[in-house]
């Protein structure tokens, strides 16, 4: 009967092969790696920028587009301001990259949102969710938070019993105006009371209530281009004045461009 030997045998005798020396330019080295090996360290530890992948185009535009979107979600966002509500500190027409890592941004999909490691104050200039319709972001000033007591006599504010100096506040409208107004208030807790600086072109916490902490998703850290256009060029969505808008914008852009704000922080 024929049986398996896993023994190991002596291998028959065979004349050993001679070194044969090549001349150095001669020599050449595969870079195809054997099968079964690892890859090198070194390729590992190699710079991203250095690695197969990296050097095909679609591999760079993908890890580009995947570093502008997590930009975009965690860390900061452009964005344009169209109203006036904010005049004589932001003008229609400003852009802006907006501050989001610090305030807990927001995880897509889930609607989850990271912790948020910055305190909101008085006066801090926020860009928030519309209480009212979350679809829609505002831009304004902190006013007074949860614990105040907020109250406006022609036109200037008092918190916690105190005149709040604001040199960037724009009162266009006599001091006996409505909005001038408004009796003693305690703000809760978790709720921001906000304002636009152009005090009698704003809608606000005065007209339509306070805005929960969590609506809050980052604030303007710099003026990165300013245009002047009026407001209802900005928010216009119908497509062929978008268009028409847009070419005016290449035609105009060195006369109408505020030159004076880029690189302005806020």
């Amino acid at each position: 009967m024929t049986t398996l030997d896993l023994l190991e045998k002596p291998a028959a005798t065979v004349a050993e092969p001679q070194p044969v020396c090549l001349p150095a330019e001669q020599i050449t080295f595969s870079e195809t790696p054997h099968a079964g090996r690892r890859r090198p360290r070194s390729l590992w530890l190699s710079p991203f920028w250095k690695r197969p992948f990296w050097k095909r185009s679609p591999g760079r535009l993908v890890i580009l587009a995947m570093i502008a979107l997590a930009v975009r979600i965690f860390i900061a966002e452009a964005s344009v301001v169209p109203t006036g509500s904010m005049e004589g500190t932001i003008l229609v027409g400003d852009h802006l990259f907006m501050d989001k890592l610090l305030y807990g941004p927001e995880i897509p999909i889930t609607h989850w949102r990271l912790p948020r490691v910055k305190s909101i104050h008085r006066g801090d200039i926020i860009v928030f969710r519309y209480p009212k319709n979350p679809a829609d972001t505002y831009l304004k000033r902190v006013e007074a938070v949860g614990g105040d007591t907020l109250e406006i006599r022609s036109g200037v504010v008092y918190v916690n019993s105190q005149a709040v100096v604001e040199p960037y506040a724009v009162h266009s409208l006599p001091a006996y105006a409505r909005h001038e107004q408004m009796t003693a208030r305690v703000i809760p807790q978790g709720k921001l009371f906000v304002m636009g600086d152009n005090r009698d072109n704003s809608s606000d916490s005065r007209d339509w209530g306070l805005v929960p902490e969590r609506n809050v998703l980052g604030e303007p850290i710099i003026v990165y281009w300013s245009y002047d256009a009026p407001t209802a060029r900005w928010l216009d969505e119908q497509p062929s004045h978008r268009v028409a808008f847009y070419a005016s914008i290449a035609e105009n852009f060195f006369s109408r461009t505020r030159w004076n704000r880029m690189g302005m922080w806020l």
